[in-house]
């Protein structure tokens, strides 16, 4: 069992992974229905930014461009510059979207 320290709530940690600009908009994401959180083989969408996360978590979640996959290195004690937060997460690879070509 993991203790409060080794866990943080998943809005915060993509706002300190850089993921999200605002808390706000992480909130906005996860209520979306728009994160999965895979834990110990099991799979679940993320429904309230309440959820926490720990080392070793695998995110999916969707972003612009398409689908991003991660593994949650580190929680982070802050939003710090973007490598730092690069050293929160491992990426797991980009499932992009690509937009069918009008002229092919």
């Amino acid at each position: 069992m993991t203790s409060e320290a080794d866990r943080i709530r998943v809005d915060v940690w993509l706002w300190r992974a850089r993921f999200a600009k605002t808390r706000a908009v992480a909130t906005d994401l996860i209520s979306a229905g728009g994160v999965r959180l895979m834990r110990d083989g099991q799979t679940r969408r993320l429904e309230k930014s309440s959820a926490t996360v720990i080392a070793g978590d695998v995110l999916v979640f969707s972003q612009p461009n398409g689908l991003r996959t991660v593994e949650v290195l580190a929680l982070g004690a802050r939003r710090g510059p973007p490598a730092e937060a690069r050293t929160l997460y491992r990426d797991l690879g980009a499932h992009l979207h690509v937009e069918p070509d009008p002229l092919a």
